[in-house]
Order: C-alpha cells, then structure tokens, then sequence
C-alpha cells in the first residue's frame, strides 16, 4: 500500500476497466484521430483530495499498449513518476470529480455529439423531452424532460473547468462542449457508460428528428 492508501491491486483494476471501454468505444468509431478520454477514480474520495486513473495523451485508443494510462490527483498531477502526459482535459474531469464525487468519467467526440449543438445555437442547453431512453438517467416521469447544459469550447482547458460548477446538474449526468464532444459520467463505469450511451441516443435522435421537419 502507499503514502496515500492506494493498493498497486487497486490500480491494475482501474487500467482494466479503461482498457475494456476503451476497446467497445473504439469498435464504435467514437475516439476519430486519438481524440477522447476516460478515466475511473481510485480510492476513497474527498472533494479536495483523491486520485483517478486517465487516459495518456495522444495514444491510439483503437489499439491496446502497456502505456494507455495513468494516475493523477486532484489537480491533474501525475501521482508517480512517469513519462507519460495525462489527457488534455484532465483538469475537466478533476473539476466534475471534484463537484460529483462519481466513479468514472467518458469523454468521446462523435459526429452526433458536434452537430446536436448547431439546432440550438443560441442556447446553453439542449432541451430534450418525451423520448423514453431518459430513463437511463433514473428520470421515471412520464413525458420528462431534460436539459443538457453546453459550454463553449474554449482553447485554454481551466477556462472551461471553471464554468463547469455553474452549470452541472446533478439529475443530468453530462455536459457538452459545443462542437467538441460530451462528458458523461457514473457512480460505477458501469454507470458511466449507460449514461453515455444515452446521450449519443438522444442527439442521434434531435438531429434525425430536425431532419424529418425539412
């Protein structure tokens, strides 16, 4: 065990459940040109003190090598020494750690997840209601309706993860970036998938809608 309470076991467990969602996200198309990343918390957690393991920065996630991932802190801080950089955005998942406490993080950039902004591009949300698959956010009424908060994508990543308190919202599990790609997260990776596998439904289905009125 070390300084910090982490098990090397712990860790290992971490690295392979990114390495299988890796794998069925990549078999979908949904990491294009090494873009995307995931991570997973380790450890106990408080708001200003845990660890999580990433995704490394500018690896092909369509194929599986011995230096895919790594520890960080709360800051994005490689928690080891390595020569490996952690994702771009790291800071964006240390921020909705931060606020959510959640157990894993998946951020994929699809063709869905850019153009569903362009229906609404006045608005900082995008609204969605009446579509039953809004049930995997655990929202039972009938006719619900959800708004998915949307962030501009800023070049310089602290300036988004500090807008992100602002608009997060607990009963909806994701935040856009506007022609970027979604954040999804979970309780469990288990969590985290379901719920990203449920965005990508719901703009998938905005944007064939649109197209049905033209």
């Amino acid at each position: 065990m070390n300084r910090e309470g982490i098990k090397l076991e712990h860790v290992q467990h971490a690295f392979d459940e990114l390495r299988e969602i890796k794998g069925i996200l990549a078999q979908r198309g949904w990491f294009p040109a090494t873009s995307g990343n995931l991570s997973v918390r380790v450890g106990d957690f408080e708001p200003n003190h845990f660890q999580f393991a990433i995704t490394a920065s500018g690896k092909d996630k369509s194929v599986h090598t011995p230096e895919d991932y790594l520890l960080v802190d709360e800051q994005g801080k490689p928690f080891m020494e390595t020569a490996l950089k952690p994702s771009a955005e790291t800071l964006i998942h240390c921020e909705i750690y931060r606020l959510t406490g959640c157990g894993a993080i998946y951020h994929v950039h699809t063709m869905g997840n850019n153009l569903v902004a362009e229906l609404f591009p006045e608005q900082d949300v995008i609204p969605i209601s009446g579509v039953e698959l809004i049930k995997a956010f655990n929202i039972w009424e009938e006719d619900a309706e959800i708004q998915v908060p949307v962030l501009p994508n800023y070049a310089q990543i602290p300036r988004i993860a500090e807008l992100i308190e602002g608009v997060l919202n607990p009963q909806v599990p994701g935040i856009l970036l506007r022609n970027h790609g979604i954040y999804a997260w979970g309780k469990t990776p288990f969590e985290a998938k379901r719920h990203l596998e449920a965005f990508e439904f719901l703009f998938e289905y905005l944007i064939r809608k649109a197209s049905l009125s033209k």
